[in-house]
């Protein structure tokens, strides 16, 4: 595993939502905000997103994706939208049939594709606390054909004919959208500070790959240091400033968030679950886990658990 596709499975839950909506004329659309993380695409036309924290609203054009990885609260409406209007924004669940997206009104259309994923936000990456409020990718030539071949896809597959197979192809795309827009934020920002930063540097990249590929591994400073190439000290300081934790620091966190999310998601027994993530017995994980999350991981399964 990797450090992007470890950090969505460990908080997604559930089957992303979406909805592909046409919208002709004036109109405005409310979405409140909700815990999880919303997405849209410009399948065709273009809009406005206005986000409720007062952020700079954005125009987006065909291709465009956002996404909102704490669920901002914000508004979407034609590109004439006015104050007076947004005031009367439509309730998005409302909006998004026919007769109120803008059914047969004359002028350009918008198509969009508007969703969310659920996310349990206790144990959210610190990846995803770095990303902004709204994380905009305008299409452009050349940049992340990944994510330029998803919404091609995911166009097809959400039109107005429904193709065989669409129930298990949409949510499937669903997914390597958000894959590829985390994705193409990190490459954006590689050359800045935090997480996109680290995903960048060979080093401290194998480090985390080597943690989250065998977190049950009995890992130590030194070991770690060798597996990378690197002395001890330069490991350490490459690290810790890149991802704010020192190696064995973040990896007793990832071990803990693992460890919840196999509490929650299957019913293995505790000491198979404790095995997984790297400890000898069921006693020791709840030791750890308790101290962790303040609470047993028996009563964390009862209260959360899925599986």
């Amino acid at each position: 595993m990797d450090v992007v596709s470890d950090a969505i499975a460990a908080a997604r839950v559930g089957r992303p939502d979406a909805h592909r909506v046409r919208a002709a004329g004036p109109w405005c659309t409310r979405l409140p905000a909700y815990d999880g993380v919303g997405f849209h695409v410009v399948l065709d036309g273009g809009c406005r997103l206005l986000p409720d924290d007062g952020g700079t609203p954005l125009t987006l054009a065909t291709g465009d994706a956002v996404l909102l990885p704490r669920g901002t609260g914000h508004v979407l409406a034609d590109s004439s939208a006015d104050e007076r209007t947004v005031a009367r924004a439509v309730p998005f669940e409302r909006w998004r049939q026919p007769t109120d997206a803008g059914g047969e009104q004359p002028g350009p259309a918008s198509e969009l594709l508007c969703g969310k994923y659920r996310f349990d936000r206790r144990h959210a990456h610190p990846l995803f606390a770095e990303l902004p409020e709204v994380v905009h990718l305008p299409r452009r030539a050349g940049r992340h054909p990944e994510l330029r071949a998803a919404i091609d896809l995911l166009g097809r597959e959400t039109g107005e004919t429904r193709r065989p197979g669409a129930d298990v192809a949409v949510p499937g795309l669903l997914d390597l959208l958000l894959v590829y827009m985390v994705r193409a934020w990190t490459t954006d920002h590689a050359a800045g500070p935090g997480w996109p930063a680290a995903l960048a540097d060979p080093v401290v990249a194998e480090a985390l790959r080597l943690l989250h590929s065998s977190p049950e591994a009995p890992w130590t400073n030194d070991t770690l240091a060798s597996r990378t190439g690197v002395s001890r000290a330069t490991l350490a300081r490459r690290f810790t400033d890149l991802v704010g934790r020192a190696p064995m620091t973040y990896l007793t966190w990832w071990r803990m968030s693992r460890a919840a999310a196999l509490l929650r998601d299957t019913t293995d027994p505790l000491e198979a679950v404790a095995r997984r993530v790297g400890y000898g017995s069921p006693y020791a994980l709840s030791h750890a886990f308790t101290r962790t999350f303040g609470v047993t991981p028996g009563r964390y399964r009862a209260r959360y658990g899925s599986g």
